[in-house]
């Protein structure tokens, strides 16, 4: 009977040992899957805030950048529609002096390297003072100048030029390149007084400008 009673408490002691091996597991498990998933779910929060956080900012800018156009369209139109340009011409014109303020600026500052355009611009320069040219010289590289620019800047163009004639004809394309509404530096000044037919010849090295377009850098950016 005692034997019995000795092997019924073992195998008592024995299951009771076994469940709470069982229970310890199963509470163990319990534990490491909610840090996993309370890390999960941290973390998926904290992504979402992020995410909600640049939304936020993006609609911002947006709402700001719409505004801002608003403002610039009532501008330009205030700019443009002018009885008289910048320069006294009429802005339907088609006159030296003529075209709205908006061409105006652009001529005075182009947005891209062509030296082609700036030659046709100074010859009519030169011929109208009655100079005859001689040569006009410079780089023509637009495929190597930079066209957009996040923070543009203006840009020289080196050129010169060979006139000959009057020494008042000279005076006054020295004069209208201070007065052109395209910026022109004059930086030397070479003059041969001693040409044949009466004439004379100068040899003009100057520089003008152009500021490349601004780039807007528009992006997209993934939130991490």
């Amino acid at each position: 009977m005692a034997k019995s009673i000795s092997f019924t408490k073992r195998t008592l002691i024995s299951k009771a040992n076994s469940t709470m091996v069982i229970s310890t597991g199963i509470a163990a498990f319990v534990f490491v899957f909610s840090l996993v998933a309370s890390k999960a779910l941290f973390s998926q929060a904290s992504y979402q805030n992020k995410v909600i956080s640049q939304k936020k900012t993006a609609l911002s800018t947006l709402k700001s950048d719409i505004s801002a156009v608003d403002t610039l369209k009532t501008s330009y139109k205030s700019f443009v529609d002018t009885p008289r340009n910048v320069l006294g011409g009429n802005p339907t014109g088609v006159a030296d002096l003529d075209g709205d303020n908006a061409k105006i600026v652009l001529d005075a500052l182009p947005s891209k390297y062509d030296f082609p355009a700036l030659s046709t611009s100074l010859e009519k320069l030169i011929t109208g003072q009655g100079l005859e040219i001689q040569s006009i010289t410079g780089t023509d590289d637009a495929l190597g100048q930079v066209n957009t620019s996040a923070t543009p800047t203006p840009v020289p163009m080196i050129f010169q030029v060979r006139v000959s004639g009057s020494y008042d004809s000279i005076k006054n394309l020295l004069s209208v390149f201070e007065r052109s509404i395209r910026p022109i530096q004059v930086k030397k000044v070479e003059i041969d007084s001693a040409a044949q037919g009466g004439n004379m010849v100068a040899i003009i090295d100057a520089q003008t400008y152009y500021q490349p377009e601004k780039n807007l850098n528009i992006k997209t950016e993934v939130v991490q």
